[in-house]
């Protein structure tokens, strides 16, 4: 039986079966709920210059709304506005990186925030010892397949999971400064 399936027995006769036709499409209920919202999702995910009406599209909305709430992004530090014609917006990521850290500050004490840190030092030395360099961005993924006999896949699983670990630890390491990132590049961790 497929699971989908809908056993025989499911229905006494009385019943009839529900008309699956008449359900709302995944994709109709994703494009719901507010519009400020749905735009704040596609801002999130802009990593390059985008036009306002290629961003009211994928939110669903008309141009000129988008691009009010877009000014609005704007003021508050949320993205970056590229004039030109036509004008274009981007994710600014030092807000987002500074929300985060306001939120690891609100979430956590002080020594939560350094415990965690020592934990995510300790991982990122394991993967320093374990590939022999400071950074993931020094590791050729042909190399350390061949090298270390890994698969390919298991040595990006690992480099990735290095890569978010420094993240992690330079966010980690300004909550505990109580300073900002202000990049968007990892910085080296004085802890």
């Amino acid at each position: 039986m497929n699971l989908t399936d809908i056993p025989d027995d499911a229905y006494d006769g009385e019943e009839t079966p529900p008309n699956l036709d008449e359900l709302e499409s995944p994709d109709s209920l994703l494009k719901r709920g507010p519009i400020r919202e749905r735009l704040l999702d596609i801002v999130v995910g802009l990593r390059t210059p985008t036009k306002v009406s290629t961003i009211a599209d994928r939110a669903d909305c008309d141009t000129e709304t988008a691009r009010d709430y877009l000014e609005w992004f704007n003021e508050m530090g949320m993205v970056h506005r590229h004039d030109g014609r036509p004008v274009r917006y981007e994710r600014n990521d030092a807000y987002f990186q500074w929300r985060r850290i306001d939120q690891i500050r609100e979430e956590y004490s002080r020594q939560e925030i350094v415990d965690t840190l020592a934990d995510t030092l300790e991982q990122i030395e394991d993967y320093r010892a374990q590939f022999d360099a400071e950074h993931p961005d020094e590791i050729s993924l042909v190399d350390v397949t061949r090298d270390q006999n890994m698969s390919t896949e298991a040595a990006w699983e690992a480099l990735s999971e290095w890569e978010t670990l420094e993240r992690r630890a330079a966010l980690l390491d300004a909550a505990r400064r109580d300073d900002l990132v202000s990049s968007s590049k990892p910085r080296r961790i004085d802890a």
